[in-house]
This record gives C-alpha cells, sequence and structure tokens, in this order.
C-alpha cells in the first residue's frame, strides 16, 4: 500500500453520483500526484469520522485531510483542494473572502440537492486511479 500519510485524503459519499463526479475530476488534475481518496462509508472513512466525533451514518459531507496537520470541510475543503491542484484553481483562492458560514450555505444547499443534480453512474477507476483510493 502506498504512503497515504504524506497525501491529501479526500473523503467523500461513495453513493453520490456528484461526489463521484468530483473524484474523478480531482484524479484527472491531480498530476502531482497529491490524493487519495476514500468513501465515507468505507471503514477507513468511518474511523476518521469517529476519532473525531463527526456524522457516522449521514455523508453529505466532504472531508479533506492532511494527516497530522488539519481536517477541512465542505467550502473549506473545497477551496483547500482547488489550491493544491494549482495553476488556473488557484484562482478560487478568492472565495477564501466571503465567510465560512456564507460559503458553506451554499454548500449545504447543492449537498441537500446532489443526487436531484447527477446520474448515479458508476464511475470506474483505471489501473492507476485504483491505487488512489484506501479500501476500494
Amino acid at each position: 500500500m502506498e504512503n497515504w500519510e504524506n497525501k491529501h485524503i479526500v473523503f467523500f459519499d461513495g453513493d453520490c453520483g456528484v461526489c463521484n463526479f468530483w473524484v474523478q475530476w480531482i484524479l484527472e488534475r491531480d498530476k502531482k500526484d497529491q490524493f487519495m481518496f476514500a468513501s465515507l462509508q468505507s471503514e477507513f472513512g468511518q474511523q476518521f469520522l469517529s476519532e473525531r466525533g463527526l456524522e457516522t451514518k449521514i455523508f453529505n459531507t466532504l472531508y479533506l485531510w492532511k494527516p497530522k496537520q488539519y481536517y477541512l470541510i465542505k467550502s473549506r475543503a473545497v477551496l483547500q483542494i482547488a489550491n493544491i491542484l494549482g495553476g488556473v484553481y488557484k484562482l478560487s483562492a478568492i472565495g477564501k473572502i466571503l465567510p465560512a458560514f456564507l460559503s458553506d450555505k451554499a454548500y449545504d444547499l447543492i449537498s441537500r440537492n446532489r443526487m436531484k443534480l447527477a446520474n448515479q453512474k458508476c464511475f470506474l477507476p483505471d489501473q492507476h486511479q485504483k491505487k488512489k483510493f484506501i479500501q476500494v
């Protein structure tokens, strides 16, 4: 197993089409191999949530974790992912001027409607991409 402790780990709802779309989007742009992924429903995801006293049954929040450093949720996680990807995506840093409670309101609106926004087709990672998932 690859050492995930030096990576940024994206925790996502494995049953959500919108979430799976964004995981695929990040995978395609992660040219520096900085991210790993785990569904919130996996044993690893459940352990992450439990150890932090976070909700373990409702999976409407995206988490970004840098082991031994930080974890971010919702809009702050999204903005940090864009920043880590770099290039033109760093422009999203302008979103940090909004207070988290406002940007999280937009995040929550999308999250509440995410099952209506995307079809639920399965994403099938290629061999290289499979290595970036913890407990596939």
